[in-house]
């Protein structure tokens, strides 16, 4: 028996971890993240190169929660100590530039995320090259950071450069180059170009079932992205079933509490809405409202969109 406190049973508990949030189990991945960094702190010391990235990798499950009060100030930490320790041009230390970005994207703070995830593209490209996994994940980072700025004209050229590129270095099933199609099709369904769209939707869905499964997180967000360029293009027979089953798989692999639950309320209940069946869309927003309020608060941005959308049914 090695112990509690030895190295390999402290990378053991850290890896088991990261196996939970993988599979979208943040209830367990939580704690045991959390239970890892007070660990590695004790025993190996608040500078050690792996208490650093447990600090990193607890923030990127808050993120994942939602939790983006805790995810934030964990990620600017982990930032300031793999500067400090590391210098600004490590590989890990770029890894967390581009961590804090990507949180500072989800909280709708554009401002910070997209001068930040610049600064992360240009040392990548720099530091590792063009072509290294790395490298590749923050160009699509700030092409989704363009495209939530409504700048398509630089999101959408961003996204082919880096679909082609994945191709080219991760192959055609490598989850990463599925993720970079999906967010390739959804920046031409903003666009409003649903004949490009919804073909590359399919073609990743298949591709998802295929490589990763029913079940992986991956797919069900590419079947609710589907789901959504169908209802874009008035077909709500395909639409609705597909978010139906989108929110039952939700609720049953992540659990109520997930973000992407909260999303797929909402999205069912925008379909009802335009299905002009408000009776079952009302009791979707406020159970997806009140959970929102409960476990982000007031002032994330999806409490927000939930209370809006909620309003604007009420009111129709």
């Amino acid at each position: 028996m090695l112990g509690e406190d030895h190295p390999y049973t402290l990378t053991a508990r850290n890896n088991l971890a990261a196996a939970y949030e993988s599979a979208g189990d943040l209830g367990r991945a939580i704690p045991l993240l959390e239970q890892s960094l007070d660990d590695r702190r004790r025993v190996l010391g608040e500078d050690h190169p792996a208490t650093l990235v447990s600090r990193s990798n607890l923030a990127s499950a808050y993120e994942s929660a939602g939790d983006l009060d805790r995810a934030i100030p964990l990620l600017k930490r982990a930032v300031e100590d793999s500067v400090r320790l590391l210098g600004d041009e490590h590989p890990d230390a770029l890894i967390v530039y581009g961590k804090l970005a990507r949180a500072y994207l989800l909280a709708g703070d554009l401002d910070r995320a997209i001068p930040l995830l610049e600064q992360t593209l240009a040392d990548q490209l720099r530091v590792l090259g063009e072509d290294h996994p790395n490298t590749l994940t923050a160009r699509n980072n700030l092409a989704s950071a363009y495209q939530s700025a409504g700048d398509l004209d630089r999101a959408i050229p961003l996204l082919e450069q880096t679909l082609a590129d994945q191709l080219r270095v991760l192959g055609e099933d490598h989850p990463n180059t599925l993720t970079a199609r999906n967010n390739l099709a959804s920046a031409y369904q903003s666009a409003g170009d649903l004949d490009r769209a919804i073909p590359l939707l399919e073609q990743t869905l298949a591709d998802q079932l295929r490589v990763l499964g029913e079940d992986h997180p991956n797919t069900l967000v590419s079947r609710s992205n589907l789901a959504g360029a169908y209802q874009s293009a008035g077909d709500l027979g395909r639409a609705i079933p597909l978010l139906e089953q989108t929110l039952d798989d939700r609720r049953r692999v992540l659990g109520e509490d997930h973000p992407d639950t909260l999303s797929s309320y909402n999205n069912l209940a925008g379909a009802y809405q335009t299905a002009g069946d408000p009776d079952r869309a009302i009791p979707l927003l406020m159970r997806a409202l009140e959970d929102a309020r409960r476990l982000m608060g007031e002032a994330h941005p999806m409490t927000r969109t939930l209370s809006a959308n909620l309003a604007a049914v009420l009111r129709t």
